[in-house]
């Protein structure tokens, strides 16, 4: 099996691993919205979304682009490990290829779609590394720019994409790498014309 392959989810109208995943960061952000005292509207205005999207992705009924992940973390004071923290107990120094859980963040066509992330070290608490093979579909992209604290640094598994650094665009190719400053801003897209994979890693555990 290609380790790169994430596994499809069963069903993207709300069933299957896709659905139970909506359903889990709808949970989170409500909880973290309510701890924090804000109404939908306000954390809709906060976080540059419409109070409509918020909604449905509270109730399980959207998934976000990495960038308003990011924007919604950093109003409600958490990160995004805790919204996809594992659920269960599993300190296994090994994952097998084709076994690794895969997060899809927002599906709709448009900026920030067509993007996953394949776990290669758990969202659970304790660790000091951040890492996930990026899957990007032909035309998906990560989003606007962000930025965060930490240093990131990747390695292009296959395809082409387009980093972006604080404006200035890298194409990086199978075998390139990359590493910066997580305070810089920045974004990638597929390039190509076949999904792209990266293996990305931070620190801290900020993503």
């Amino acid at each position: 099996m290609d380790a790169t392959r994430p596994r499809t989810p069963a069903d993207p109208e709300g069933g299957g691993e896709l659905g139970a995943s909506r359903r889990r960061l709808g949970v989170k952000l409500k909880l973290a919205r309510q701890t924090k005292g804000l109404t939908l509207k306000e954390l809709a205005r906060r976080s540059e979304c419409s109070e409509s999207l918020l909604s449905k992705l509270e109730n399980g009924k959207a998934l976000p682009s990495l960038s308003l992940v990011h924007r919604l973390v950093r109003v409600l004071e958490t990160n995004i490990s805790w919204l996809f923290e594992e659920v269960g107990p599993d300190d296994a120094p090994v994952s097998r290829a084709g076994t690794r859980p895969v997060v899809t963040l927002d599906d709709r066509p448009g900026d920030g779609a067509g993007v996953s992330f394949e776990r290669i070290i758990p969202y659970k608490g304790g660790h000091l590394l951040q890492s996930n093979i990026h899957h990007i579909a032909v035309g998906g992209r990560s989003g606007a720019p962000i930025t965060h604290e930490g240093e990131e640094t990747g390695f292009v598994l296959r395809g082409v994409i387009e980093l972006v650094l604080d404006g200035v665009t890298h194409t990086l190719r199978e075998g390139d790498s990359f590493c910066f400053r997580s305070t810089v801003p920045h974004s990638y897209r597929n390039a190509g014309g076949e999904r792209a994979s990266i293996l990305w890693t931070c620190t801290p555990p900020t993503f």
